[in-house]
C-alpha cells in the first residue's frame, strides 16, 4: 500500500511539473515554428479565433479613443467610425495568420506584408530576427501566462497564453495602442 501512495505522489508531482513547464514548452514550440518557417506547427500553438477577436476589440477601441468625443457624437462621424471599425476587423482577419504572427514575433511591421513583402526572408533588422527575443515571462494564474517583449519604441507587447486542460495556446496579444 505504501508503494501505491509513493507512485501516486510521483505521478502527481510529474503532472504538476508538466503543467508548470507547459507555457515554456509552448513558447519554445512557437519559436521553433517561426525559426523553421513552419506555419502548420505554429498554427497548432495558437488559438486564432480568440486571437482575432481580441485584436478586433483592441483596434476598435483604439479607433474610437483616437476619434474623440466630437467625432463620436456626430452622425457622419459615427458612420465613419463604424466603417473604420469594419475595415480594421477585416484587416485583422487578413493579418492574423501564421505568416503574419511570425512577422510580428520577429519585430516586423505587419503593414509591410500588405505590400507583398516576404515576412520570413527579408527582416528589417537582423538583430531583432529571433522571435520573442529578450522576453519577460510571468504567471498571472494557473491558467494564464504572459510573455512580454519590447517593440522598437520600447513599448511592451504582451503575448498571452491560456491553458485548456493540459494544453497551453497563444490566445491574445496585447498591443501598445
Amino acid at each position: 500500500m505504501k508503494r501505491f501512495g509513493w507512485l501516486t505522489l510521483a505521478v502527481l508531482v510529474l503532472l504538476l511539473g508538466y503543467v508548470a513547464a507547459g507555457p515554456y514548452l509552448t513558447v519554445h514550440a512557437i519559436r521553433e515554428a517561426v525559426r523553421n518557417e513552419d506555419s502548420r506547427a505554429l498554427s497548432k500553438q495558437v488559438d486564432f479565433p480568440a486571437l482575432r477577436a481580441s485584436l478586433r476589440v483592441q483596434l476598435a477601441d483604439a479607433i474610437v479613443r483616437e476619434a474623440g468625443v466630437e467625432t463620436q457624437s456626430s452622425l457622419l462621424g459615427a458612420i465613419g467610425l463604424r466603417l473604420a471599425g469594419s475595415a480594421a476587423g477585416t484587416g485583422v482577419d487578413m493579418m492574423v495568420t501564421p505568416v503574419g504572427l511570425s512577422a510580428l514575433m520577429r519585430g516586423q511591421r505587419l503593414w509591410s506584408l500588405a505590400g507583398g513583402a516576404s515576412p520570413m526572408r527579408a527582416g528589417p533588422d537582423p538583430a531583432r530576427a529571433a522571435p520573442l527575443e529578450d522576453a519577460h515571462y510571468r504567471y498571472h494564474s494557473p491558467s494564464r501566462f504572459t510573455v512580454t517583449v519590447r517593440d522598437d519604441r520600447d513599448r511592451p507587447i504582451e503575448f498571452v497564453l491560456t491553458r485548456k486542460g493540459l494544453r497551453w495556446t497563444l490566445s491574445d496579444i496585447r498591443l501598445p495602442l
